[in-house]
C-alpha cells in the first residue's frame, strides 16, 4: 500500500531522479538511519528478551496471540534510497514504545530491498540496511511485540510472468537467504512475510486477480522464498511465515488458485482488504455504518473464513484501514466493526498507517501523539 494516487505520481518523478543518485549516497542514507537508532548490542533484546525460543504453538494459537497490529508504512518501504522520502521521520525507539503502550502487540515492518542490493549474480544486501531493519525490529521485540519483516515495494523486478520467472526466482532465493540468515538466531516473535501484494504492476488485471499465468508464477515466487528460508535451518526451519494471495486479494479466482508452499503447517495466510473500496481506499464515499454496510463487510469476511477455515489455515489481515474524509465518526464505526469481525474469526488485524493524518495515519510520528486515539483503542480492544 502506498500514500495516495496523487502522491504516487509525484513519487514516480522522484524515483526517476533518485535512480541517478550514486551508490555512496544510498549507503550514507542507510548509515544515517542506523546511527539514529539503538543497536542490538545496546538493547540486548535478542539475548535478554527472546533468547531464540521457538514455542510449540499452532498457527491459529500464534495468530490469536499476535493481538492487533500496526504498520510502519511509508518508511523502510519507500521507493527511494532515503527512508524519509515519503514524508516520515526516522524511526526511533520512543516511537515504537508508544505504539506498544497503546496496546498494539504486532509491528508489521514493510521493507523495500532493491535500493540496498548489489548487482547480479550475488545480490548482496547492504550491511547498513540489514542493521537498520534489525534495529527497528528490536525496538518492537523489546516491547514484547511480534514483528513481521517482508519484501514490500520491490514490484519493479518481481514481475510474475513466465519470461521473468527464472531471474526473479534466483534473486528471491538469494535475498531471502540473506534475510533469513540475519534473523535466524531470533525466536518466533520474528515472522517473515515472503511478498507484500505480488502482482503484475501496471497490467489491466493488476487489481482484478491477475491472469492464470500471473497467479501461477506468484505461487512459484512464494515457493522459492519459503524454500530459501527453510534451507537456512535452525529456527527458520519452523518459523512462522506469512504467504499472501495474488495482490493479497480476496477475489474468487485469487482464492481458488492460491497454493500453500509444500503444504507447510507453519504457513499463515496474508490478506489485505480495504473494504468497502470507495470508503476505505478511494475516499469518495465518506459514510459507513448502515445495516447494509455491515452485512456487506461481514460477507467479505465470510468469504475469507469459508476458504481458509475449511483448510485449517490461520489468517493475518496484513493491511486494512480507511482514509480520512472528514468523517471521524464513520471511520471509528468502521474500524470497530472491522476489528471485531477479525477477532471473532481469529484473524490478526494490522492497521495500515502511512504517517499522513489526512489519509491513513492515526499516529503522529513527529510528536508521538495519537491523532485518532479512539480508532486505535477500538482496534486494540477488539482483540484483548
Amino acid at each position: 500500500m502506498k500514500k495516495s494516487i496523487f502522491f504516487f505520481i509525484v513519487l514516480n518523478i522522484t524515483f526517476l531522479i533518485g535512480c541517478s543518485s550514486s551508490e555512496s549516497q544510498a549507503k550514507e542514507s542507510s548509515a544515517e538511519t542506523t546511527d539514529t537508532v539503538e543497536t542490538p548490542e545496546n538493547n540486548k533484546v535478542q539475548e535478554e528478551s527472546i533468547n531464540g525460543i521457538m514455542r510449540d504453538m499452532s498457527p491459529k494459537e500464534f495468530v490469536m496471540d499476535m493481538g492487533s497490529g500496526w504498520n510502519l508504512g511509508n518508511t523502510l518501504d519507500t521507493e527511494d534510497f532515503d527512508v524519509t522520502a515519503w514524508g516520515n521521520p526516522l524511526t526511533t525507539k520512543a516511537m515504537i514504545d508508544e505504539i506498544a503502550n497503546m496496546g498494539f502487540k504486532t509491528l508489521r515492518l514493510p521493507v523495500t530491498w532493491q535500493y540496498h542490493t548489489g548487482s547480479a549474480p550475488d545480490y548482496l544486501l547492504e550491511t547498513d540496511w540489514l542493521n537498520t531493519v534489525e534495529n527497528i525490529a528490536n525496538f518492537a521485540l523489546s516491547n514484547d511485540m511480534y514483528v513481521i519483516i517482508n519484501i514490500h515495494h520491490d514490484d519493479e523486478w518481481i514481475v510474475p510472468t513466465y519470461e521473468n520467472a527464472p531471474l526473479v526466482k534466483d534473486r528471491l532465493t538469494k535475498t531471502w537467504t540473506q534475510i533469513a540468515n540475519r534473523f535466524k538466531p531470533y525466536g518466533d516473535y520474528v515472522i517473515f512475510e515472503t511478498l507484500n501484494e505480488p502482482r503484475h504492476e501496471g497490467s489491466p488485471e493488476e487489481w482484478e486477480g491477475g491472469t492464470a499465468e500471473g497467479r501461477d508464477v506468484v505461487n512459484q515466487y512464494h515457493q522459492v522464498s519459503v524454500d530459501a528460508i527453510r534451507a537456512t535451518d535452525g529456527n527458520n526451519a519452523v518459523r512462522k511465515i506469512m504467504v499472501s494471495t495474488y495482490a493479497a486479494g480476496t477475489g474468487e479466482n485469487v482464492l481458488q488458485d492460491y497454493i500453500v508452499p509444500n503444504n507447510d503447517e507453519n504457513i499463515i495466510v496474508s490478506i489485505h482488504s480495504y473494504f468497502p473500496y470507495l470508503f476505505s481506499l478511494a475516499g469518495t464515499d465518506p459514510t459507513w455504518g448502515t445495516d447494509e454496510d455491515k452485512a456487506q463487510l461481514t460477507q467479505e469476511f465470510n468469504i475469507i473464513q469459508n476458504k481458509f477455515e475449511s483448510e485449517g489455515r490461520a489468517v493475518v489481515m496484513g493491511e486494512w484501514g480507511s482514509t480520512f474524509s472528514d468523517n471521524e465518526n464513520d471511520r471509528l464505526a468502521h474500524a470497530e466493526y472491522y476489528a471485531n469481525l477479525c477477532a471473532e474469526r481469529g484473524i490478526c488485524p494490522i492497521w495500515w498507517d502511512n504517517g499522513n493524518a489526512d489519509e491513513f495515519g492515526i499516529f503522529n510520528r513527529n510528536t508521538l501523539e495519537w491523532v485518532y486515539p479512539e480508532i486505535a483503542d477500538a482496534i486494540v480492544d477488539a482483540t484483548k
